[in-house]
């Protein structure tokens, strides 16, 4: 029977339990609790992975890019945009779940570590607080890794997930509004 603790904790406390399965709640952390426990990790020589998006609509693309990004270290950071940042990027329609859930439903996830909002259009300055090892985005955004020279100039590297199947929120809320 598997064990569900609360590990309630400062991001600054070290887990007593490290295989044991983690609370969602846990995963959740503000910008500057998320860079203490950044150095935390750093200091025990763990490899950071982050990646980021507004995860409007999770789906299966959102998924296998999550998996592979989680592949990419020992930890797993997500960066989420905020409603307000959403809404920038996508127009006022958007988004259609609100943050408190699309951040509940990402640190549900097994292959997430970390979940942290921010509310700015482009990322650039949470990874720049964070200072992953990898950064990673689906290989659709090739052509623009915002955050990219940030991650470079300190070292880091940059990831391009595979696209298995063409998937996006946008499509999937189209083919939804067309339904009769």
């Amino acid at each position: 029977m598997k064990q569900h603790l609360n590990l309630t904790r400062k991001a600054s406390e070290p887990y007593r339990l490290a295989m044991q399965p983690r609370d969602w709640q846990t995963k959740i952390l503000d910008r500057a609790d998320m860079a203490a426990e950044r150095e935390r990790l750093r200091g025990t020589g763990q490899t950071v992975a982050m990646t980021n998006g507004c995860f409007d609509v999770l789906h299966s693309g959102h998924l296998n890019t999550l998996t592979h990004a989680r592949a990419q270290g020992d930890m797993l950071v997500v960066g989420l945009n905020d409603d307000a940042s959403v809404r920038l990027l996508k127009g006022d329609t958007r988004p259609i779940i609100p943050e408190a859930e699309r951040a509940r439903m990402l640190a549900s996830l097994e292959v997430v570590d970390y979940v942290v909002l921010f509310e700015e259009k482009e990322v650039t300055p949470l990874i720049a607080q964070i200072k992953p090892d990898v950064l990673v985005k689906g290989g659709d955004w090739a052509h623009l890794v915002v955050g990219r020279e940030v991650v470079e100039a300190y070292g880091g590297r940059i990831d391009l997930a595979p696209i298995a199947e063409e998937r996006s929120t946008t499509n999937i809320i189209e083919r939804i509004r067309e339904r009769p």
